[in-house]
Order: C-alpha cells, then structure tokens, then sequence
C-alpha cells in the first residue's frame, strides 16, 4: 500500500487568501440556510410595552407642572411689607438711654 506523498504539489492548497474567503463564505451561507429565523418583534406595537408608558409619563409630568403652577402663584406668597423708614442719624436727645432701660426693667 501506497502512502501519499504529502510533499507532493496539491490543486486546492490554503495558500491563497481569496480561496480561504471563498470558503468562509461558503460555510457562513450553509449555516445561514438551515438556521430559521424567528421574530422577535410583534407585527403590531403592544399598548402595555409601547404607548401606556409614554402616556402615563406624560400624565404625571403635566400634573406636575400643574402642581408647580399653583404653588408658585403670586396669590400664595406672604404679603410684602414694607420696612419701616429709619431714622436719620444725628444727635440723640439728652436721657435716652436711661429711658431705654427704664423700658427694658
């Protein structure tokens, strides 16, 4: 029985990249053929996963802003009071200070 000779020039070797590419190709195409694609997306929008969140965040962000409004109405706010005017400055009147503490006793 013969062995081959592996030394021996062979038609098909991987010495060439475009032949190393073509086969790529060739199993990716096969794998591509067999496999069966299955949807992952519905064929029409659910409302629980697709439009109710983005209405009931829409809600609540116009009830807050409703809320804000309301809080923030100048009607709400405490009355301004003006400060009362001071005096000038100058002398003081002769026995202020022991009517202040007359006062203060």
């Amino acid at each position: 029985m013969d062995k081959p000779d592996l030394a021996a020039a062979n038609e098909r070797r991987w010495t060439r990249i475009d032949t190393y590419v073509q086969a790529l190709a060739r199993r990716e195409t096969a794998r591509r053929r067999r496999h069966i694609a299955v949807r992952t997306e519905p064929e029409a929008p659910r409302l629980m996963l697709s439009t109710l969140p983005f209405v009931a965040t829409m809600l609540v962000l116009a009830i807050l802003i409703i809320l804000f409004a309301v809080v923030a109405w100048p009607g709400s706010q405490p009355e301004f009071r003006p400060k009362p005017q001071q005096s000038e400055l100058g002398t003081a009147q002769r026995g202020w200070f022991q009517e202040a503490q007359k006062e203060f006793r």
